[in-house]
């Protein structure tokens, strides 16, 4: 006989979410399906009709954890809707501030997944190590974008100014001062990981992978024309699953993909592990490859050259797309800019394309696994949210739960 548990909210991650999991008499999950009931925001909506310049001041408020990536995707898309060619200073600085975020965001992730890996007595010594590392290089995003959060200095045309060669230097010795912590973190959390001993096969999904590249991000991998999206309703068997969640569904050549840190590390750099371990181990690895690209794309900037382009903003209709490699996976920015205004604005982030893969990751397992493997994949809903089930008729919001939460 199948029962159905239902984990609603989920917790540990951006937004609010449901786990639905049908399960045999041994709690064996037989189906699994994860769905975001974050409501929807309105932020694509919102930037049409202004001008180019706001889309990145709007949308990189899509997410408080990622705020850098969506930054860089909405002016990555408007530099392409113009054809500005971003001064190599420019993409320099844009390129550490992404590589310094990513070390920051998997630290977040290491505090967060701190309960479920690391023993009691060993927790107070993780999160000061989380604390060190944020702390380090959470200064380098402030030095170069101007703030952590809501970036000011990424502008369309490249940034709002260069470094000057002392903040260089400094940014470079603080770093490379701080490396040996920053080796000894990465081996810290990977061995807790180790230890936990999860089930073998936990959270693997056969999936393709949507990396564009091994750090910033690379329009020329990511193939749009083989991209689409259905709404959750065609996606889930359950009506009510499919009328409840709010996000669309993206597809590659019309399946879903794994996107984030395994995607990349599997893409990039050999790292052909699956599942929730593997996951976390990839993440860490990562996080030490982005703390020493931020070393080396700093060293390369030559503080005397321009860091920003002039343009003409009145465009041509080009839809423009901005395709960067946030911490969670690849994240695209789309948009037309015509007379000067935006006439069409999307953005498909990272948890969106993941979303799809959590039901196969969970089937097999005890259904007490089921939160491992959406930790796993570092859901961030608030960001995926964009559909909203309403009447056909009379335009009325059918699930009004939606919009109470």
């Amino acid at each position: 006989m199948k029962d159905r548990i239902v984990i609603s909210p989920t917790s540990r991650q951006e937004g609010h979410a449901e786990l639905v999991m049908e399960v045999d008499d041994e709690g064996i999950v037989t189906k699994g399906r994860y769905l975001s009931i974050t409501p929807v925001r309105g932020l694509e909506k919102m930037v049409a009709g202004k001008n180019p310049e706001t889309a990145p001041v709007l949308c990189q408020r899509i997410c408080g954890v990622c705020p850098i990536p969506h930054t860089l995707a909405s002016v990555e898309a408007i530099d392409h809707s113009l054809d500005i060619e971003v001064p190599k200073a420019g993409k320099l600085l844009r390129q550490a501030t992404l590589a310094a975020h990513g070390v920051n965001s998997a630290a977040i992730h290491h505090f967060l997944i701190a309960p479920d890996f690391v023993p009691e007595e060993d927790f107070t010594t993780a999160v000061k190590s989380v604390s060190a590392v944020r702390k380090n290089v959470q200064y380098v995003v402030d030095m170069l974008a101007g703030e952590g959060i809501h970036p000011s200095d990424i502008r369309v045309g490249g940034m709002a100014r260069n470094i000057t060669s002392a903040t260089k230097d400094k940014l470079i010795d603080r770093l490379k001062a701080f490396k040996p912590d920053m080796e000894k973190h990465v081996e810290l959390m990977k061995s807790f990981i180790a230890a936990r001993e999860l089930p073998e096969g936990l959270g693997i999904v056969d999936a393709p992978l949507l990396a564009s590249s091994a750090s910033y991000g690379n329009l020329d991998e990511f193939d749009y024309d083989n991209f689409s999206e259905v709404l959750p309703e065609a996606w889930y068997d359950d009506p009510e699953i499919g009328k409840k969640a709010c996000t669309t569904i993206p597809l590659i050549n019309g399946k879903n993909v794994e996107t984030g840190p395994r995607a990349r590390m599997d893409k990039f750099n050999g790292f052909k592990d699956k599942g929730v371990v593997a996951q976390h181990v990839a993440r860490a690895e990562e996080m030490l490859n982005n703390y020493n690209l931020t070393i080396d794309l700093l060293e390369q900037i030559d503080t005397s050259a321009p860091a920003r382009a002039d343009y003409d903003d009145r465009g041509t209709g080009k839809l423009g797309i901005g395709v960067i490699e946030g911490p969670r996976g690849t994240n695209v920015h789309m948009a037309n800019v015509k007379d000067s205004k935006i006439q069409f604005y999307s953005a498909i982030v990272p948890t969106t394309w993941n979303i799809p893969t959590m039901g196969p990751a969970t089937e097999g397992f005890h259904h007490k696994y089921g939160a491992d493997v959406i930790r796993a994949y570092d859901p961030c809903l608030s960001c995926a949210t964009h559909v909203m089930v309403v009447d056909d008729e009379d335009k009325s919001i059918l699930k009004n739960d939606m919009v109470r939460i």
